[in-house]
């Protein structure tokens, strides 16, 4: 897993929503972009990720920041996702996992003594040039969103 880095530049994506519409990374040039990744809609620890961010929106908006929340999920789930916690910002199915490859979040995971493939939790917040910002890759998922904010805000 080669992960980007502060500094290195966007790649340009383009991935369905929950809704079925493609939504490019270049639709959001002269705005922050906050993409984070999360393994699987609906589960716990990501349920708690989205819901943050969720509740954080009008002060990330305020902040000139959008919020793309990226799955291996299929739009069908990440609907249900939306509308069973009422989120408020765009999901992207990346099913093949090619942007989370690009950005170097795709690879070997351990659970209960098991190996496989998969997401990492980790977000890049993308600046207005495409440029990488930050990379948030060590938080509790009740944190993410906090996190998120005070950076932007310029407190860490």
């Amino acid at each position: 897993m080669n992960t980007l880095k502060v500094g290195d530049k966007a790649p340009q994506f383009t991935l369905l929503d929950q809704h079925e519409n493609s939504v490019s990374l270049n639709q959001f040039t002269g705005k922050k972009v906050l993409v984070y990744f999360y393994p699987k809609a609906l589960t716990p620890g990501c349920t708690t990720q989205a819901c943050g961010l969720r509740d954080s929106k009008s002060e990330l908006d305020k902040l000139n920041v959008v919020v793309l929340g990226i799955s291996p999920d299929l739009p069908k789930k990440l609907a249900q996702f939306e509308e069973k916690k009422a989120l408020n910002f765009t999901l992207l199915s990346d099913p093949e996992h090619q942007v989370a490859e690009a950005f170097g979040v795709w690879g070997e995971k351990k659970f209960m003594g098991k190996t496989y493939d998969g997401i990492h939790r980790i977000s890049f917040l993308i600046n207005e040039a495409g440029v990488i910002e930050a990379v948030f890759d060590k938080f509790k998922t009740s944190e993410h969103h906090q996190m998120v904010v005070d950076f932007v805000k310029g407190l860490k």
